[in-house]
C-alpha cells in the first residue's frame, strides 16, 4: 500500500466517529454484503460516512492491507475496526451492537 493511500484511509476513519468502507453507496449498495451493514447502522438510526472502494483501487486495495482483513464492507468506530458483514450482523442480531455502540459514545436512536 502506498503511503497516501495509508495517509487517506486513516484520515476518514480519524474524521468520522463511525466509518463504513463499502462497495457503492448508502443510497445505492453495489453489493449485498454492503447494503446489510448498511440496513442495520440506518435501523439503529447511527449517523455514519462512508466510503466507495469501487472508486478507487488504491482504496479498495489499500483498506484490505490497512485492517489486515480481506473482506469489505469494513466498519470502524472511533477509529477502532469492528469488522465485516457477518460480524455486525451477528452483533446486531445478538443485541451487542448497539451496546458496544452506545458504549463508544455513538448515538442511537430508542
Amino acid at each position: 500500500m502506498s503511503d497516501a493511500a495509508h495517509t487517506d484511509i486513516k484520515a476518514k476513519i480519524d474524521a468520522s466517529p463511525v466509518m463504513l468502507f463499502m462497495k457503492g453507496t448508502p443510497q445505492f449498495p453495489q453489493c449485498g454484503f454492503s447494503s446489510v451493514v448498511v440496513q442495520i447502522l440506518d435501523h439503529l438510526g447511527v449517523e455514519y460516512t462512508s466510503a466507495n472502494v469501487l472508486e478507487s483501487d488504491d482504496l479498495r486495495q489499500g483498506i484490505k492491507t490497512f485492517s489486515d482483513w480481506p473482506t469489505i464492507p469494513q466498519l470502524y468506530v472511533k477509529g477502532e475496526f469492528v469488522g465485516g458483514c457477518d460480524i455486525v450482523r451477528e452483533m446486531f442480531e445478538q443485541g451487542e451492537l448497539r451496546g458496544f455502540l452506545e458504549g463508544k459514545g455513538v448515538p442511537v436512536a430508542a
